[in-house]
């Protein structure tokens, strides 16, 4: 989204501020002609757009495009902004769904922007008033809260293009050198038998000054894009028509509380409370952290796990990986004050002092005197080493293994690998001597057309300790005891699990004092009756899972030594499950097959069915709570391409043992897709359509295959 800058161009008795940048260029396909459509070169076949013909795209003119031109105040003090509509092709869109389908809403926010607090105050309020279910001693409290204009006219110029008039009333005497903010937000609802109803949301934002001077002080703390929509996918509130982080902060502000629990909405508060949720030290101590929305909905934080660790705040100021910070990205570490970082830190008392080693504050005019940007060391009272995140301590020294040869392959036969460890600085290790607690595994599995082939439940590769290794001062070797089975054939996989404890010093105020240090897992191919390895295909890229999750080794590793994906797959195959572990008291054995153990762990609270995994120790989790944050329709969040989740799945996969499902063993695509749809009605129609081909096996191709009517990318397209 540009942010556009504003020149002043000025009328008897009113002042219009208009764009002074250019247009954004969209690329424009042309309609009709020969040919294949050509909209299917501009969607991705995960977009529904990318399967309607040639003349349903003429008709439809998929998308909605918000774009605010201009701001007129006039000598009522009412705003009126110039607004056009557009189609994803630039072309205009009638609001009133006449003369496009699809009718078009818009609605308006406008505040003034104080730089000092970096709050908004909108011009337009309303009174809320608690009730039922709330709590009792609450109800009839009322509370002020910012709110969008209404009451305004719309005047239409031409298709697509129109003005509205606020029905707020400017106060007299506002301040018409401080930045102000008016922000659309709507949606088209398509008609139903146009891409089954299809909604489109967009939002836009424009900065002005009345007095018609250059904006220089704007909100640009937060880019969503790279940002909230690493995970949320995308970002949405409010029946998912906001998108825009700075159209959010127009209303939470400090203006804003919740009648009914005496919370403030504040954005710089309640995002980071809903984010900690469950950690958060009031939750922990038996508070729930409750809002309660405009219908009397409970909105209850309290069970939300954020999926990475809560001290990686550039993850969400900064944008992950960003090449393009917000110019104001930097305020988590230079303007430290009490809502914000109260808001994760709960349990401090800013009258009293307790909980806080700098004791009582009663304003923030004291916050940087301690806590400077970045600190001395690690841990400190400096914002940025005071967060550090344990596996981004230089504390570390860094734990990799690299396979250089893995030889005497073949049936019958025990391989010969050939391994360096190492430290970042380039320091070699003896791998008999890794540090504190150490641990060295060694893994051999197969066949990469599907690990566990030919194998019974609970199929697990040969895991050995690495304490018969050699090591010559340079580089080590390790002979498995167990050999290749005789009737192995294709592809095999070695793979290599190490980790080392680290203590540290200076520790985090809050932990953990030790850290478990893993060395990414090499996995090294070897062709056991292939002419040449062949690698097991790659479904999802690990890069992709720490969108989220940041290192996913901190959420399911294992003991910290299990980061590769290509590594879960060796275990976490079609004939493994959880009975080594599992009590005979919790019945039968879950499935650990990852194709359908991520599904259901990202369906989370949307499961029918109970979903609990026995561990080591036969710690159990369940993840009937897990709240995903994103779209399970857009399997591209995960899968490396549209190709990597169709069908027919590869020649050489194999049914998954799932014995607590509804039917068991279940064919490699069954147990993908009913990791997510785990109702009654889908198992009984993945069933007449599996387990009754004997001679034949999975027939879902034939409807759910590439280019069919029910094409599981196509069905899945948004």
């Amino acid at each position: 989204m540009l942010r556009r800058g504003i020149a002043l161009a000025i009328t008897a008795g009113s002042l219009v501020l208009t764009s002074s940048q250019p247009t954004a260029t969209r690329v424009v396909a042309p309609r009709g002609g020969d040919g294949g459509p050509p909209h299917q070169a501009i969607y991705a076949p995960t977009s529904k757009e990318a399967y309607l013909t040639q003349d349903q795209f003429d008709f439809a003119r998929p998308g909605y495009h918000i774009k605010l031109n201009s701001v007129t105040i006039g000598a009522d003090r009412k705003p009126v902004v110039d607004v056009t509509l557009t189609d994803d092709l630039g072309a205009p869109l009638d609001r009133v769904g006449i003369q496009t389908p699809g009718v078009c809403t818009t609605t308006y926010v406008l505040a003034w922007y104080e730089p000092t607090t970096r709050n908004y105050t909108s011009y337009a309020t309303r009174v809320q008033t608690a009730a039922p279910p709330a709590d009792p001693s609450r109800v009839g409290n009322k509370a002020v809260q910012a709110t969008s204009d209404s009451g305004g006219t719309y005047k239409d110029i031409a298709v697509g293009h129109f003005t509205y008039t606020f029905g707020t009333v400017l106060p007299v005497g506002f301040d018409q050198t401080k930045t102000h903010t008016i922000a659309a937000y709507g949606r088209r609802t398509m008609p139903a038998d146009i891409m089954d109803g299809k909604v489109y949301i967009d939002n836009d934002e424009f900065d002005f000054r009345p007095d018609g001077q250059a904006v220089t002080a704007k909100w640009d703390e937060i880019q969503e894009k790279n940002a909230c929509n690493q995970c949320h996918d995308p970002l949405g509130a409010h029946g998912d028509v906001r998108t825009d982080a700075k159209l959010c902060v127009l209303c939470h502000s400090p203006q804003t509380s919740d009648p009914d629990t005496g919370n403030s909405v504040d954005m710089r508060l309640f995002i980071h409370k809903i984010h900690r949720g469950s950690s958060l030290p009031s939750v922990k101590a038996g508070k729930p952290y409750v809002i309660i929305g405009n219908s009397q909905s409970v909105n209850d934080y309290s069970t939300v796990v954020f999926p990475q660790d809560i001290r990686n705040c550039q993850n969400c100021h900064e944008g992950r990986n960003a090449t393009q910070k917000p110019s104001q990205s930097d305020v988590w570490y230079t303007k430290p004050a009490r809502v914000p970082c109260g808001a994760c830190h709960d349990d401090i008392d800013w009258v009293t002092g307790a909980n806080h080693p700098g004791g009582a504050q009663a304003d923030d005019s004291a916050c940087a005197s301690c806590h400077v940007p970045q600190g001395d060391q690690e841990y400190d009272a400096g914002i940025k080493t005071a967060h550090t995140v344990p596996y981004r301590s230089k504390q570390l020294k860094g734990l990799n293994a690299t396979i250089l040869s893995v030889t005497n392959v073949g049936p019958g036969k025990k391989p010969v690998v050939t391994f360096k460890m190492t430290e970042n600085d380039g320091t070699i290790l003896d791998p008999k001597n890794l540090g504190a607690s150490p641990s060295l595994n060694f893994l051999l599995g197969g066949p990469t057309t599907d690990y566990g082939t030919g194998q019974a439940a609970p199929a697990q590769p040969f895991r050995e300790s690495a304490t018969g290794a050699s090591f010559n001062g340079s580089i080590a070797t390790y002979t498995f005891t167990n050999a290749i089975p005789l009737t192995a054939k294709g592809t095999w996989a070695v793979a290599i699990e190490a980790r080392r404890t680290i203590t540290f010093n200076p520790a985090p105020r809050q932990g953990p004092a030790t850290y478990t240090e893993g060395a990414v897992n090499p996995v090294f191919y070897i062709a056991v009756t292939d002419g040449a390895p062949v690698p097991r295909r790659s479904v999802v890229l690990l890069d992709t899972c720490n969108k989220c999750h940041d290192r996913l080794a901190t959420t399911f590793s294992h003991g910290g030594q299990r980061i590769a994906i290509e590594e879960c797959d060796i275990c976490h195959n079609p004939n493994a499950d959880d009975s080594p572990v599992r009590p005979a008291s919790a019945g039968k054995p879950e499935s650990i097959v990852l194709k359908r153990m991520i599904h259901r762990i990202h369906s989370g609270e949307n499961l029918t069915q109970d979903f609990t995994i026995y561990g080591f120790g036969g710690n159990s989790t369940n993840f009937n709570d897990v709240r995903y944050p994103g779209n399970r329709k857009d399997c591209v969040q995960c899968h490396t391409n549209t190709s990597t989740y169709n069908l027919p799945l590869p020649t050489g996969t194999i049914p998954s043992i799932t014995q607590r499902d509804y039917f068991s063993p279940q064919g490699p695509a069954t147990a993908a897709c009913l990791g997510c749809h785990d109702n009654v009605d889908t198992a009984a129609h993945a069933y007449l359509n599996t387990v009754t081909s004997p001679f034949f096996g999975e027939a879902c191709a034939s409807c759910h295959g590439d280019g069919k009517d029910w094409d599981v990318v196509k069905v899945h397209a948004r």
